[in-house]
């Protein structure tokens, strides 16, 4: 299975480094991806920023004037015209410094939205065995944490280059114009500075990764134990999950403190640069000075452009950390979106044909992974335009034939027949618009019960939504609600009974209006009064449609026109009610007689 693959590997790859080859390739990814949608806004904030370094540049190369005009020569006449251009410089740095914060802030915005939409529109082509792999709270944070590491990838790049790498480089070009010893000075002391922060990038790199998973845990079981909160408080789990979650945090905390050391180990090593390079430059220069007789101008222009110099250079010795780091991020996001689909379209696919809505197995063996077959050879028919109920014990293989209908997995061996037509070679989409789903565990999303009720149905009308809610017999229960059908539902329906829930997501499949109908227990929720509602709406809406239900009660099994009984992944039974009751010998038969009309057939 490809994505089992896909995912095996991915958790295999935390384990190793990043190469430079690695980093080189993503950089090369992201700007590709990104640089040509968004070279103008690029352009527009890189001549923001070369306005910034050339202003800061001018604002130190002045400084020789300033000094010797102004203090050393006294001279009047030009002191406002030397005042008026720092001026104007430190309002184009302004106005610069302005213009591309912002311009990048939006660029940066758009590249995130891009990627959330591209990343939830390929979660949605992976396979439901993708996510029974992944844990769902893990992957959310996952992606909530990494998204940005593709816009810090770009925004550092452009920063560093455009403002940082420029403005350091013209301060140097001043530096060496006001005196090229002192500049020879600073040099011979930067080479130890480069080696030291390129070995502690080299640490950094394993620890980030390693701090990214360990942060998406972290995120991971909080989001876990809010979903799950009930069940907690019901089995009084508090004081565990409060261990486990702090042995978490406890690991994160630990690396994040890592992180912290090793990145700031940059400060020490650059200011211990910084002050030899300036206490041997102001020794020298003084020196001239006294004994030489040398104007100061030229010394404070110099001195000026070392300082300024200090901030764009220190952050560059820190680039390659924080670009590794954004890097990481980046990676994770491409190794989710290099999952290729495990189920995907053949590229003659055409779309399904609905003539009786028939469905066939052929043999049909399957197995999640490579765990024990849960399948083996089924042969059935589900005849157009009929119900057909499939009991037997748990694990004997029923929601699985249910799954493999929809093509949430495919079979490992054998074909699936709707009208004669194989569907591993008709498109996804065409197959499950003629499908209606109705799950063991109804699941709502966020909005109103009447978006809930649409979701089968985008297109449908209001007056719509409303019968097949009658249908469903949840109307009367809707209109006693605070907003009647614009009630929000809260996070998946929890301010409605679980019954409730239920009648919802039948009415939802109603709406779809589809001739292929699939209820896996689609009771299974509901009080015996709700129950016999809902039945009586599902036997009328059943009529004309082809219908694959999983049994749960009596009611259902007696009303359909075929019973096939599951056992051990196999069809070993098929018959109407009545037939199958009376072989003696029978497993339907001998559960049979266990139960009355008011209790589960077999479960």
């Amino acid at each position: 299975m490809p994505e089992r693959e896909n995912l095996l590997n991915a958790k295999k790859n935390k384990k190793h480094h990043l190469d430079s080859g690695t980093i080189s390739s993503v950089l090369k990814r992201v700007i590709a991806e990104n640089g040509k949608d968004h070279i103008r806004g690029y352009a527009f904030a890189i001549f923001c920023l070369v306005a910034t370094a050339m202003s800061t540049a001018f604002t130190a190369w002045i400084m020789e004037s300033v000094v010797n005009e102004a203090f050393a020569n006294k001279r009047a006449d030009i002191v406002l015209g030397i005042c008026g251009a720092i001026f104007a410089a430190f309002v184009i740095r302004g106005l610069a410094t302005y213009g591309q914060a912002v311009t990048l802030s939006k660029i940066g915005n758009n590249i995130v939205a891009r990627y959330q939409q591209r990343l939830f529109s390929h979660l949605m082509k992976l396979s439901v065995g993708f996510f029974a792999e992944a844990r769902s709270a893990h992957l959310a944070a996952q992606v909530s944490q990494n998204i940005g590491g593709i816009r810090d990838v770009l925004n550092l790049i452009v920063t560093s280059t455009a403002r940082d790498l420029l403005t350091l480089i013209s301060l140097i070009a001043v530096m060496v114009s006001k005196d090229w010893v002192l500049s020879l000075i600073v040099f011979a002391v930067a080479p130890p500075l480069i080696f030291a922060l390129r070995h502690v990038s080299q640490r950094l790199r394993s620890v980030t990764r390693e701090a990214v998973e360990v942060g998406s845990k972290v995120l991971g079981a909080m989001q876990e134990t809010i979903q799950g909160i009930t069940v907690v408080k019901a089995f009084t789990m508090e004081q565990q999950l409060e261990q486990k979650v702090r042995r978490i945090i406890e690991t994160s905390e630990r690396q994040s403190n890592r992180i912290a050391r090793l990145s700031e180990r940059t400060a020490p090593l650059t200011e211990t640069f910084a002050g030899v390079a300036i206490s041997s430059v102001i020794a020298y220069a003084a020196f001239r000075s006294i004994y030489d007789n040398v104007p100061p101008g030229a010394f404070f222009a110099f001195i000026t452009a070392l300082l300024m110099a200090y901030d764009p250079a220190r952050r560059l010795a820190r680039m390659q950390v924080q670009i590794e780091r954004a890097v990481v991020n980046a990676k994770m996001i491409y190794s989710l979106l290099d999952m290729q689909p495990l189920q995907r379209e053949k590229s003659d696919a055409l779309d399904l044909v609905i003539t009786n809505a028939q469905i066939e197995l052929k043999d049909v063996a399957f197995a999640y992974g490579n765990g024990t077959p849960i399948l083996r050879g089924v042969s059935l028919i589900a005849e157009g335009g009929k119900t057909t109920a499939l009991v037997g014990p748990s694990g004997a293989g029923k929601s699985t034939i249910i799954s493999l209908i929809p093509r949430f997995y495919d079979p490992v061996e054998g074909q699936i027949l709707i009208d004669g037509q194989d569907i591993a070679g008709v498109t996804k989409a065409s197959l499950r618009h003629a499908l209606a789903y109705v799950t063991q565990q109804p699941y709502l999303f966020e909005g109103t019960i009447r978006d809930n009720i649409r979701y089968g149905r985008p297109e449908a009308t209001d007056a719509e939504v409303e019968e097949a809610a009658r249908q469903a017999y949840a109307h009367d229960f809707i209109l006693a609600q605070p907003m009647g059908y614009d009630t929000p539902v809260g996070e998946n329906g929890m301010t409605l009974s679980g019954g409730q829930r239920q009648r919802l997501s039948i009415a939802r499949a109603l709406v779809r209006d589809a001739p292929i109908l699939l209820l896996d227990e689609a009771t299974s929720a509901l009080d015996n009064e709700s129950e016999a509602a809902v039945q009586r709406a599902l036997d009328s809406t059943m009529r004309g449609r082809t219908v694959v239900v999983i049994a749960h009660r009596l009611s259902t099994v007696v009303n359909a026109d075929k019973i096939i009984v599951m056992h051990e992944g196999r069809a070993v039974e098929e018959g109407t009610h009545e037939e199958l009751a009376k072989r003696k010998d029978g497993l339907y038969a001998r559960l049979n007689n266990l139960q009355s009309s008011d209790t589960p057939v077999i479960e």
